[in-house]
């Protein structure tokens, strides 16, 4: 694609960033068959082709951000489905990210809208702030009565019950009872923690079993994922470079050999912490470090030869592969692999690259593209004849079991069940077939 940055724009990191980006698309358009706005809703301007245009005409002009572009890049899932179909390596990530800068920069939202993304980006990453506000779900219901959009979204997505604080939220080392294989740092989350605890136990448990010992380093909190996407990247700036700090210390004070992420939507971010705090002198090289220790669950074990099931369940599972581990990461296999040693039968799922609806918070932004797409999800799921839905986001799985009555579990529940530890507590009703 041809561009027309002048000298002095390209003098901008961000617009010297994008014309690079922009000048490897050569508009071939393989990217709309894959990109779920554009599938859903038939607009050009949906599709990452077509937001590549409004991107690059804002940019080269020095335009404000307009409502119909705000209205489009607002729509992008950042799935990343349409990287994995580009033949051109056209680094879509990036540039939307910088698409969504200028918008911030240059655009003035409605009040109300203003504030709910305020509101979210205030609340979510913090678990303490979080669970608080989780004790007013009564009243939240209540509301979404009243309300519809955002609100009732958001209390479809809290969960009845409000688990207690978890241990990982506290700096913390947790030991195998053996040998000591190997040391890991573990990125607890910040939703995750409130929504279900009991992952990152999962997970602890896990590694703990295969002689690995997981440390929750001080200081390490949100990834900074969520403001990203919502365009505050001085906040996400913020939230990676004060883990980048706690990890470089727990690497070397532990000599770690993996950072671990059990949410692949985190996982994402922090693989790409190399890149959002290039332009730090202090930070740049520690960031990268970080970057390169980062890797998914299901990627540390597969890649570790750590596996041994004890017992053989052979419950038909749906594996939901995370548009962040499947496109943004390019983790595929290894959560396949892994379930299928454990014994678990695996039913692929049509039209699998398509995301769930999910997308950080573009369930609460977005309802009703996301509904659309979730029940869409739900129903190639259903269409299989697995018993139990899996996958390896903590927003995917609020997400999904908001349409359906199966239940859904994150893949390291599962693989915790099948080397020894308890049966999730979603699989309770499942009957004395899956009894442990």
């Amino acid at each position: 694609m041809q561009t027309n940055f002048s000298v002095a724009q390209l003098a901008d990191p961000d617009i010297a960033e994008a014309n690079e980006i922009l000048r490897s698309c050569v508009h071939c358009g393989f990217c709309t068959a894959t990109c779920p706005t554009y599938v859903t809703l038939g607009d050009e301007l949906d599709s990452p082709r077509g937001r590549i245009y409004l991107i690059k005409e804002m940019l080269e002009n020095d335009k404000e951000a307009t409502k119909p572009v705000v209205t489009h890049l607002d729509r992008c899932l950042s799935c990343f489905s349409c990287m994995t179909t580009c033949p051109s390596g056209v680094h879509y990530q990036h540039l939307v990210d910088i698409g969504r800068r200028w918008v911030q920069q240059t655009y003035k939202r409605p009040i109300p809208e203003k504030i709910f993304r305020f509101v979210l980006a205030w609340l979510l990453p913090y678990p303490k702030r979080f669970r608080l506000a989780m004790l007013g779900a009564g009243m939240l219901r209540l509301l979404a009565k009243i309300f519809n959009g955002p609100l009732a979204t958001l209390a479809a997505l809290t969960p009845d019950k409000i688990e207690p604080p978890s241990p990982t939220e506290t700096a913390s080392t947790y030991l195998p009872n053996g040998k000591i294989k190997g040391r890991v740092g573990l990125l607890a989350g910040c939703v995750q923690q409130v929504l279900i605890p009991e992952i990152n136990m999962a997970t602890i448990r896990l590694l703990n079993r295969h002689g690995i010992a997981v440390i929750v380093s001080e200081g390490v909190g949100c990834c900074g994922a969520l403001e990203q996407h919502l365009g505050q990247e001085e906040a996400a700036r913020r939230h990676a470079s004060r883990n980048v700090d706690a990890w470089m210390r727990a690497i070397k004070e532990h000599g770690l050999d993996a950072i671990i992420v059990n949410a692949s939507g985190c996982g994402t971010q922090v693989k790409d912490y190399g890149y959002l705090l290039r332009d730090d002198p202090i930070q740049s090289k520690n960031a990268a470090t970080v970057a390169a220790f980062a890797r998914d669950i299901s990627e540390f074990l597969e890649a570790s030869g750590l596996f041994h099931p004890r017992h053989v369940t052979g419950i038909d599972i749906a594996y939901h592969s995370a548009c962040s581990l499947q496109h943004g990461q390019k983790v595929t296999d290894a959560p396949r692999s892994l379930l299928q040693k454990s014994g678990f039968q695996i039913h692929e799922i049509a039209e699998g690259h398509l995301c769930c609806g999910s997308a950080g918070t573009y369930n609460l932004l977005q309802p009703e593209i996301a509904a659309g797409l979730r029940d869409r999800k739900i129903g190639n799921i259903e269409a299989t004849d697995a018993r139990v839905v899996a996958t390896g986001n903590i927003g995917c799985m609020t997400q999904l079991q908001t349409g359906t009555a199966l239940p859904v579990v994150h893949t390291v529940q599962l693989l915790d069940w099948a080397t020894g530890g308890p049966k999730p507590v979603a699989l309770a009703d499942l009957g004395k077939k899956l009894s442990s």
